[in-house]
């Protein structure tokens, strides 16, 4: 498929189909922030739920930087991976103290902020300036693979970003993307054997369910509700059998801290 008719098929089902998102159509770049952390890994269904939440409770870069962690955690909940809310929040004091309040147009130091790899930094280029930067998530790498790598498996990154950028709408980068991702979001529902399994950097997500992050997120809940435990408490309260490396990761992420024999969360 060429460029032209890979561009229309495109473009006419997001003319028909396109989703109506909270995030989109707006201008404050505070906000699309907060939207593109949320989606990491996290589908849209439940950041619908709580983006207008965290919105209310945290509406600037400012106010998200001068609140509490704890505070932010507790309208985190729910979210999952609480070291993004602990991310989020830290980039929005480096914005707030070392760029006057705004987000820089340029991935190379959106790539230095905490929690921001090169995928969210090219959409937040994308979608806050309308540059046409090329940025790759999970709904693009399966329309990109669907349509031009559908007999190949063990596909590069780089091949998917190249055929990404050769094929990208420059007049209107910013709907191209979501055109793409609804599109991808469509070919999920549909497709029999998921697309992105073969990409060579593809990794089944493990279950939740009894996962190391189902016990993180006790944890923090725990600390939250509680506000400190001691470690038997915690393991208690929170069905942990034995004490690994949970309660060390968490300190090192900086989402809780020990004071002699109790942990709390992180004042920092």
């Amino acid at each position: 498929m060429n460029k032209n008719s890979f561009q229309k098929e495109i473009w006419t089902y997001y003319q028909n189909h396109g989703r109506q998102l909270p995030w989109r159509n707006v201008c404050d770049p505070y906000k699309i922030f907060v939207s593109e952390i949320m989606l990491q890994q996290t589908q849209v269904s439940r950041v619908l739920k709580k983006y207008p939440e965290f919105i209310r409770a945290f509406p600037t870069f400012e106010t998200l930087a001068g609140a509490k962690l704890s505070d932010v955690l507790l309208v985190w909940h729910g979210m999952g991976y609480n070291r993004r809310a602990k991310f989020m929040k830290h980039t929005a004091e480096i914005i707030t103290k070392d760029f006057n309040g705004v987000l820089p147009n340029d991935q190379k130091t959106l790539k230095t902020f905490p929690g921001i790899g090169a995928g969210t930094a090219g959409s937040l280029v994308a979608f806050i300036y309308n540059e046409p930067v090329c940025f790759i998530e999970t709904n693009i790498r399966r329309v990109i693979i669907h349509f031009f790598f559908e007999r190949k498996v063990n596909i590069k990154e780089r091949e998917i970003l190249k055929k990404a950028q050769e094929t990208i709408d420059e007049l209107n980068p910013r709907e191209w993307y979501y055109a793409l991702m609804d599109y991808g979001s469509m070919l999920r529902k549909q497709e029999k054997v998921n697309a992105n399994r073969k990409s060579n950097i593809y990794k089944k997500q493990a279950s939740f369910s009894g996962s190391r992050r189902q016990l993180r997120g006790r944890v923090i809940k725990f600390l939250l509700d509680q506000k400190r435990g001691s470690l038997s408490e915690i393991m208690s309260a929170c069905d942990i059998k034995e004490k690994d490396e949970i309660f060390s990761a968490l300190i090192k992420e900086g989402l809780i801290e020990k004071k002699g024999e109790l942990y709390y969360i992180s004042l920092r």
